[in-house]
C-alpha cells in the first residue's frame, strides 16, 4: 500500500520507471527493481520516525557486522528544513523561502502524473515515451529517482532483492571483509 502516492500514481510511476530503465535481457527494469516503492517512500519520508533520509551504518549486515543501515538516523533541524523544502516545497513557510519559493518533489510528481493523463498505464510504450518527454520536469526528477531506486541501497525501499546490483555486475556493499581495526589502521 503506497505511503504518499495514490494507487493510480504508484502505478504510473511504476510504468514510467520501465520506460526510463527498461527490462532488457537479464536486466529486470525499473518497475521490478522497486522504483515506485523507492519514490513513494522518499516522497513520504517524513511519515516515518526518524524520516527515511539517512540510513545508519556503518554496515548493512549483508557481509557481516551489525545490520545498522536499516536504522535511520534522526535529522538535525537544518537537515530537516533542507529535506522538507526539497520534498514538500517551500509552501509559503518563511524559513523555507530564504532563496525564494520552491516547488517540492511532491508537487512535481502530483502535477506531472496528472498531466500524463489517466490512461498512461494503458497506452503503448511509444505513447508513454511521448508523454514523458512532454513532462520535462517530472521526467528529470523521476529519472534521477529511478536510478537511485534501482541501484541504491535496498534499505531505501528500492533495488529489490539486490537485483539492480546483480544486473550491473556490482557486488554492492561488501564491508566488513573480516579485517581487524588494527589491520585497517595500518598498525598490524
Amino acid at each position: 500500500m503506497p505511503r504518499f502516492l495514490t494507487d493510480h500514481e504508484y502505478g504510473v510511476v511504476s510504468a514510467a520507471a520501465d520506460r526510463l530503465i527498461p527490462p532488457l535481457d537479464a536486466h529486470p527494469g525499473g518497475s521490478a527493481l522497486g522504483v515506485a516503492d523507492y519514490v513513494d517512500n522518499l516522497l513520504g519520508a517524513f511519515t516515518f520516525d526518524p524520516p527515511l533520509i539517512f540510513a545508519g551504518g556503518p554496515f548493512s549486515g549483508r557481509f557481516g557486522g551489525d545490520a545498522s543501515f536499516a536504522r535511520f538516523m534522526p535529522l538535525s533541524p537544518h537537515e530537516e528544513l533542507a529535506w522538507r523544502t526539497r520534498i514538500e516545497g517551500s509552501c509559503g513557510i518563511p524559513e523555507r523561502e530564504f532563496n525564494g519559493a520552491t516547488r517540492g518533489w511532491q508537487e512535481i510528481y502530483r502535477d506531472g502524473i496528472a498531466a500524463l493523463d489517466a490512461d498512461f498505464c494503458e497506452v503503448d510504450g511509444d505513447e508513454q515515451d511521448r508523454r514523458l518527454h512532454a513532462q520535462r520536469e517530472l521526467r528529470g526528477v523521476l529519472y534521477v529517482h529511478a536510478c537511485e531506486g534501482a541501484y541504491g541501497a535496498p534499505e531505501y525501499c528500492g533495488n529489490r532483492d539486490l537485483a539492480g546490483w546483480r544486473a550491473i555486475g556490482w557486488e554492492g556493499d561488501v564491508q566488513p571483509r573480516g579485517y581487524t581495526d588494527d589491520e585497517v589502521s595500518g598498525r598490524a
